[in-house]
């Protein structure tokens, strides 16, 4: 059985003990997490506790039940709020329905009404749980996600930001079929060069036509799928043998030209280099993408082969690079082993790559380029790693084996993950201590709140509270309290002032509810407070 926690909410303690007696509480699937003796003192604690009920009287001292109902509406939408009150009047009844309260209930309470009242809460609360469970819902809401979740795939796929062994698990989670055995990519690129009297048509629309075009053109012998990726129609088709790959290439031509017949538009079809694994899909991408641009020999409304172009091609496909984005994610990430691993990946392949010294100048070339462009967007102090007016191009050549290479990198790529870490640690350091100083500058402002500094710092609520309780171990009023009352002692043993002068210096409009606050921190009021330290002293 689901139990939900309760906040009781009186200033006469009387009245929620008797409240705790007159129910078999956990019986009906509640327990009482606390009681608070005003509306401020509430509020507090319903941020500490996080309950999911606030039964709370109307008339109290600081803070009203209306107004504590108002707030925990805005602050916390998921708190079911019961408000009863001495008070059998329409006003305040209307004012509870206004302000979203579940329940309104008159004193004194009648044990079998309060039963009632919470059979309906509990029954409430459980079907809130229930839709969150639901596990039939979850899943037609997914199913009605799939088409896009599928589609980010491709583009992610294609772009190669997708692990290799991560590969298997959304294929599966997202019901992808690409079983192969060999995979071809194509890239369709519209040309955006037509004069305005051949342009009959918005080139957005103009795209979706195509790959409507293209898809159904493909659907009846080849298992395709076609996606929309910068501007390209981008399409990744299985072959059941390698050779089937001129029959494609045609079929390819052939959508090409009837795509300016039926469409008004002259397309290229750049196919790429087949492959027999997935995580080679980025590579026959590059390769359909480099054949679209020998467009500039042969034309375009035709279907171009990158194999039939350049049959070397293959091999100086950029392998390395999705090895080289990895790494750069991993130091990012913020963890040692995965980046660690990373890099022996990368050395693996390059160790068995068997290149010529020329491609491997360039591999390091670009390696570098992007290490420090890297750097340059995450604002890393790249000569704190590398060492100042240091020729890293020159240090990596002269490394004699690729494993130095590996070593030389793991050392500077930790050092990069180090200045990540330390940056997002000091980032978090200096929005604490900021929050930290508006206090200590700001705490006799009475109306100073969460709201209002949330407003300073340009960050929400709820980011704010979670990082500020991180730092320094107690929720932000909590803090503010502490901080107050220490200035009100501060004051009390230097200054012979009122404490009503007092309590408005830190930031108590009330002088009341500054003396409940000081009596709660410090067992005694501030009067005691400050003849006992006089007297000790």
């Amino acid at each position: 059985m689901n139990q939900y926690s309760v906040l009781l909410v009186d200033d006469e303690e009387e009245v929620y003990q008797v409240i705790m007696k007159k129910l078999d509480w956990e019986s009906m699937g509640f327990r009482i997490a606390g009681y608070a003796r005003n509306g401020v003192e509430a509020l507090e604690m319903a941020e500490e506790l996080q309950v999911d009920v606030v039964m709370t009287d109307i008339k109290m001292p600081y803070m009203d039940g209306l107004t504590l109902c108002k707030k925990l509406k805005e602050n916390y939408q998921k708190i079911k709020v019961i408000i009863f009150s001495g008070f059998d009047e329409f006003e305040y009844a209307k004012e509870a329905i206004k302000i979203e309260a579940e329940e309104y209930i008159l004193k004194p309470i009648n044990a079998n009404e309060l039963r009632e009242v919470f059979e309906r809460m509990k029954a409430n609360l459980d079907k809130e749980m229930d839709e969150k469970r639901n596990i039939d819902k979850l899943r037609e809401y997914y199913m009605e996600s799939l088409p896009v979740l599928q589609e980010n795939f491709y583009t992610s796929l294609i772009d190669g930001r997708i692990p290799e062994d991560a590969i298997e698990k959304y294929v599966e989670n997202y019901q992808i079929d690409l079983r192969g055995p060999y995979y071809v990519v194509s890239a369709l690129h519209i040309s955006t060069t037509m004069s305005e009297k051949e342009m009959t048509i918005d080139p957005f629309l103009l795209t979706v036509s195509v790959k409507r075009l293209v898809e159904e053109q493909l659907a009846d012998e080849w298992n395709s799928r076609a996606v929309t990726y910068l501007g390209d129609i981008i399409v990744i088709t299985q072959l059941a043998e390698e050779s089937n790959i001129t029959r494609f290439t045609d079929k390819m031509d052939k959508i090409c030209k009837m795509a300016k017949r039926v469409c008004g538009a002259r397309v290229t079809a750049g196919i790429g280099h087949i492959c027999d694994q997935l995580g080679q899909i980025p590579l026959s991408y590059q390769g359909a993408k480099n054949a679209t641009s020998y467009r500039v020999l042969y034309g375009n409304t035709r279907a171009i082969s990158i194999a039939e172009m350049d049959p070397q091609e293959n091999t100086d496909m950029p392998w390395e690079e999705p090895y080289i984005q990895k790494i750069l994610k991993k130091i990012k990430m913020g963890e040692n082993e995965p980046l660690q691993e990373a890099i022996r990946e990368f050395i693996e392949e390059l160790a068995g790559s068997k290149m010529s010294l020329q491609k491997y100048r360039i591999l390091i070339m670009e390696l570098i380029t992007e290490i420090f462009r890297f750097g340059a967007n995450n604002q890393m102090n790249l000569e704190a790693i590398f060492g100042e007016d240091n020729d890293v191009y020159t240090q990596a050549m002269q490394l004699e084996s690729p494993e130095a290479l590996g070593k030389w990198l793991q050392d500077n790529c930790l050092k990069m993950q180090r200045q990540v870490l330390s940056e997002r640690s000091d980032t978090t350091k200096s929005f604490v201590t900021r929050a930290i100083e508006y206090v200590k500058e700001h705490y006799a402002d009475s109306d100073l709140s969460i709201e209002t500094i949330c407003g300073y710092l340009n960050v929400s609520a709820a980011y704010f509270s979670t990082v500020f309780k991180k730092e320094t171990g107690k929720t932000f009023i909590n803090y503010l309290t502490d901080y107050r009352m220490e200035e009100a002692v501060e004051l009390l043993l230097t200054q012979n002032e009122k404490t009503y002068v007092i309590a408005e210096k830190v930031g108590y409009s009330d002088p009341n509810y500054f003396s409940y606050v000081f009596k709660k921190q410090f067992g005694m009021s501030p009067s005691k407070y400050k003849t006992s330290k006089l007297e000790q002293s």
